[in-house]
């Protein structure tokens, strides 16, 4: 269908709408059209994408003449200013709703902590109706439409938004795309014995297709959801379940199910959600054969559900939740035809693996050379970048490229699992080994970052020096994921350096998870005392808000103006740079406990002879001195520090906190 019939197809839900909103409408339509097109067309057959598109039409067109006044002035603001999410002074915060703060109520009373940070995104956690008892942290959704009655009402999340929104602050909710819980109302349906909703699931009367498909398809959860098709009695057969067996994959080849989500879509962001999470988005297509990944119509559909929301709600945008490898991540930015018309954010997993690869091997090499690898992503679009989030970490270290650094792959993985779970001697960590997988080694690995970094370890003993290193370890992660560029998200408690919550099995349900070691609650005492000089939370806190304040000052940090990670000098050191038409910013990361050098011939190669460092964390003179130039006339940097530098002149301006 062309955009002029999508745009009589709605006249008449436009008809009592104002004059500037069905002009808006059809311009909007006009540019975006061809994107939903192209991405339903690529999918549908085209009597059913024509179909689709009908519909389409017109939910776009009832969410535009229904848009509220606030949203839809942010939706123009939007428009003129596109980069929004990608400006260097947008950092983000995650959370779980309830151990933030308790309910959608009380975290209104903590605006001003988030403010006090420096946050302009929040992530709270899958808050949606789930299916009662074990849910998967939320993500076994049994309504789109309302909110965990712990937590509040929809009404009090339109009211959150609305006062987040007021304050620069942009909320983030999970829209969980691959799956819903059982006991969802399409899944009640179809065990209803309802054709039609049937129809929404991939459902088969024998083992014999499933287990065809079984054949090249990974398990998330061996542990405890092993396989991937589960018998239901009602059904009457055999369902799709990823996840696990209460989780029931839907079937996206079913164009009902696109228009399901895309009612679904235009009604959160009608609450005022700004970014929406496209959870376990890499899985939506099932193809015999493959690991039913990454699969190319998953593009499209994402392309597709995105103009529809740029004709109808452009104040919104995506986010992929893509923990794939990263040759096959690019995509979820957008490559080829689908170029920066995808998702608009991605979250940038192997930084995150990166970073705590350095850290305990002592040792950028690998690093450096995996993160070259990255193949380039649209200039329109930003990474999520983090030092953990709410989900364990998986060693995702590439066997081609450790051996390409003279390392086995199987082999680092192991150690990386050793260290960060306390068994390597000397580690001082505190993880927790996730779903030790027997038959491929695999053991990934939960912990809040104090507790992967050894501060909460050092904090315990009492040892005042190995304190300070391991803060230093802490905010060096932090710095990286800040440098890198893109939106970076801290995750709740990291910024006050709380490690793992000693009761997570104690919770109902919680026992068999111990990812709910890492999602601490936010105590007050913590809170306090980040205004108590000298306390451990007020040095991470202090960290963690000079790093966000520096880079707020900075444009060269600017999503749209990639990383580059230079030719490594010393192993010890990662050099990061960025070329801004403003003039270079390089970032040195001592990734060791003993002093390091970068040479100053290089610095003044790149225009940056005798710069100083402009981030000046506390934590970097701990030892008497912090970055200097020494009387070889190189950069040396103390042990665990972080150094920002730009060209004499371009510092960020006195009042970064």
């Amino acid at each position: 269908m062309q955009a002029a019939h999508a745009v009589r197809e709605a006249a008449d839900l436009l008809a009592t709408a104002t004059a500037d909103r069905r002009e808006l409408f059809e311009l909007r339509v006009q540019r975006w059209w061809p994107d939903l097109h192209a991405g339903l067309s690529a999918v549908y057959p085209p009597v059913e994408a024509e179909a689709l598109e009908r519909r389409l039409a017109r939910a776009a067109a009832a969410c535009v003449r229904d848009r509220d006044p606030d949203l839809a002035r942010l939706d123009a603001v939007r428009t003129l200013r596109p980069d929004w999410f990608q400006e260097p002074g947008l950092i983000g915060y995650a959370a779980y709703t309830e151990r933030f703060a308790g309910d959608l109520q009380a975290v209104r009373g903590r605006i001003p902590y988030l403010q006090e940070l420096g946050v302009g995104y929040l992530h709270l956690m899958p808050l949606l109706q789930p299916r009662e008892g074990d849910n998967d942290g939320g993500y076994a959704v049994a309504d789109y439409r309302r909110v965990r009655a712990d937590l509040g009402t929809v009404e009090d999340l339109r009211e959150l938004a609305r006062e987040l929104r007021s304050v620069g602050i942009s909320l983030v909710l999970d829209l969980v795309l691959n799956h819903v819980a059982r006991e969802h109302e399409w899944a009640r349906a179809a065990r209803a014995g309802d054709s039609h909703h049937r129809g929404y699931f991939h459902v088969f009367g024998d083992r014999e297709v499933p287990d065809a498909f079984e054949r090249t398809l990974p398990e998330v959860f061996p542990d405890f959801a092993p396989g991937n098709f589960t018998y239901d009695d009602e059904l009457g057969g055999w369902v799709w379940t990823t996840f696990n067996s209460w989780q029931w994959d839907v079937d996206w080849a079913n164009p009902h199910v696109f228009s399901e989500y895309a009612d679904i879509v235009l009604f959160l962001a009608g609450l005022g959600v700004e970014v929406l999470r496209l959870d376990a988005i890499a899985f939506l297509w099932k193809r015999m054969g493959t690991s039913c990944q990454n699969e190319p119509e998953v593009h499209a559909l994402t392309r597709a559900l995105r103009a529809l929301v740029r004709i109808a709600c452009p104040a919104t945008v995506f986010k992929a939740e893509a923990i794939v490898a990263p040759a096959d991540l690019v995509h979820y930015l957008g490559t080829g035809p689908h170029h920066g018309k995808v998702s608009d954010l991605a979250y940038h997993n192997s930084l995150m693996v990166q970073v705590w690869s350095m850290l305990a091997a002592g040792d950028v090499t690998l690093a450096a050379h995996a993160l070259r690898q990255l193949p380039p992503v649209p200039a329109s679009t930003a990474w999520i970048t983090y030092a953990r989030c709410h989900d364990d970490i998986g060693w995702a270290i590439d066997d081609a490229d450790a051996a390409a650094v003279g390392l086995s792959g199987a082999g680092h993985r192991s150690f990386l699992s050793d260290h960060y779970s306390g068994l390597f001697p000397g580690s001082g960590a505190r993880g927790l080994v996730f779903q030790h997988n027997p038959a491929t080694g695999d053991r990934r690995i939960s912990g809040t970052a104090a507790a992967l970094s050894g501060l909460e370890a050092a904090v315990e003993d009492g040892d005042a020096a190995a304190v300070s290193e391991a803060l230093a370890r802490h905010l060096l992660a932090h710095a990286v994921v800040m440098g890198w560029g893109g939106i970076p998200v801290v995750w709740s408690g990291d910024e006050l350096g709380l490690g793992n919550d000693p009761d997570w099995a104690a919770e109902e349900g919680h026992g068999g998870d111990n990812r709910w070691a890492h999602r601490p609650r936010l105590p007050e005492e913590a809170l306090e005392q980040r205004h108590c000089p000298g306390s451990v939370p007020a040095r991470v806190f202090g960290g963690v808000r000079r790093i966000g304040s520096v880079r707020a000052g900075l444009p060269h940090l600017h999503a749209s103006v990639p990383a580059e990670v230079l030719d490594v000098t010393d192993p010890g050191v990662l050099p990061v740079l960025r070329r801004h038409p403003l003039g270079p910013f390089l970032a040195l990361y001592n990734v060791t406990g003993g002093w390091r050098s970068f040479p100053r011939t290089r610095l003044e190669a790149l225009g940056l002879g005798g710069a100083d460092d402009v981030l000046r964390l506390p934590e970097a003179g701990r030892h008497g001195a912090g970055p200097h130039y020494g009387d070889d006339g190189n950069m040396w940097l103390p042990p665990y520090a972080a150094v920002w530098l730009v060209q004499p002149g371009q510092e960020p301006s006195a009042d970064a906190r």
